[in-house]
């Protein structure tokens, strides 16, 4: 059965056995784990950090970005979580999953310094997750008008 929300419940540590539908949260571990979302089981674990998932609470629900691509599991699931609601979105290539993935190593790259292979290294055992983020290989361009707004409305 697919969970067409995901209610937040804020933990200390994330529990043995998780429930469909449960977006469990630690902010004392900057993540949050759920069963997928299409209902195959597996778990899905979203770590927080400017180089992967952000989350925000409205005091009600929560909203994960970017989406959640399950590209390991035989399921390859792909949905966005917001406003505690589970957004499906469309299939990725392997093309664009590779895309996506050589993004995400570059931007840990310029953000914890480091030439991409080195950050690679660094940063392999954090990549026991099973969900890589889908982000184009091309990021937009804001400007600094638009930076600045951007940066308003989320304070």
């Amino acid at each position: 059965m697919k969970a067409i929300r995901l209610a937040p419940q804020f933990v200390e540590a994330i529990p043995e056995n998780l429930e469909l539908g449960v977006l469990y949260v630690s902010m004392t571990y900057a993540t949050a784990i759920h069963q997928c979302a299409c209902g195959c089981g597996r778990e899905v674990v979203t770590p927080f950090s400017p180089t992967d998932w952000k989350l925000s609470f409205d005091g009600e629900n929560v909203t994960l970005e970017p989406s959640i691509g399950n590209w390991s599991f035989p399921c390859r699931s792909h949905y966005w979580i917001r406003g505690g609601k589970v957004r499906w979105a469309g299939s990725m290539s392997q093309h664009q999953i590779d895309e996506g993935r050589a993004h995400d190593r570059v931007l840990k790259a310029n953000y914890y310094g480091g030439d991409v292979p080195s950050v690679v290294a660094k940063t392999a055992a954090a990549e026991v997750t099973a969900t890589d983020s889908p982000i184009p290989a091309q990021p937009k361009r804001r400007s600094a008008f638009g930076e600045m707004l951007r940066r308003w409305t989320r304070r």
